[in-house]
């Protein structure tokens, strides 16, 4: 689906982060470097950007 807007567990805001951190790790840059270097340091946040599958575009087919 798409990325929610806040993190399910602590509620901070997350969406803004999905495609920066979506570009650098097609570009080949560890998931984990990304991260940090993002500021994002809650496993719960980090559990959401790592564990997103983008279904959007398969969904729409019906």
């Amino acid at each position: 689906m798409i990325i929610p807007i806040r993190c399910f567990t602590c509620g901070k805001v997350i969406s803004n982060i999905y495609e920066v951190y979506q570009s650098r790790v097609e570009r080949g840059e560890e998931p984990k470097e990304v991260l940090d270097d993002l500021d994002i340091e809650r496993y719960c946040c980090r559990r959401m950007l790592l564990a997103h599958q983008d279904l959007i575009d398969e969904l729409m087919e019906y």
